[in-house]
C-alpha cells in the first residue's frame, strides 16, 4: 500500500526552522532555530583532523563561534550525527542542542523527542 504522505528514513530530514519541539509527555521544549543533517566525515576531537567534513580540517572550537556551541568532543559527535538547535522559552534560558537520534517523530509542525529536557545539551555560552 502506498501512503500519500512522503516518508523519510531519518526524522531530522523533515525538520525545518520554526517548528515547535516537545518532549515525550508533550511539554514545550522550544522552537527550532537551526537544523544540521549529520556528516559522517566531520572531524572528531580525538582523531587528527584530516576529513572533508563540514569543518574542513578543523576541530570545532566554540571560542571562535563555531556551531554547535558545546565542548569540542560533543560538537564533533553532533556534527557527525546531525542536530537541531532549539531556542528555549524564557528570557534567561540557554539554547538547547538535540541529537538526531533523540528525535522520535515529526508530525506536521511539531518535533517529538525521545528524551526529556533534562537530557538535552545546553549551549555553552
Amino acid at each position: 500500500m502506498h501512503s500519500d504522505v512522503p516518508t523519510s528514513p531519518e526524522p531530522i530530514a523533515q525538520v525545518t526552522t520554526g517548528m515547535r519541539v516537545v518532549d515525550p509527555v508533550g511539554e514545550e521544549v522550544g522552537t527550532v532555530v537551526a537544523v544540521r543533517v549529520g556528516d559522517p566525515n566531520a572531524v572528531t576531537a580525538q582523531d587528527p583532523p584530516n576529513g572533508d567534513g563540514v569543518l574542513g580540517d578543523r576541530v570545532p572550537h566554540t571560542e571562535s563561534g563555531d556551531e554547535p556551541d558545546v565542548p569540542p568532543d560533543l560538537a564533533a559527535r553532533l556534527l557527525r550525527s546531525g542536530y537541531l538547535k532549539v531556542d528555549s522559552p524564557g528570557l534567561l534560558a540557554r539554547d538547547l542542542y538535540i541529537e538526531a537520534d533523540q528525535i522520535a517523530d515529526v508530525n506536521q509542525d511539531v518535533v517529538e523527542l525521545t528524551v526529556g529536557r533534562a537530557e538535552l545539551v545546553p549551549e555553552a555560552h
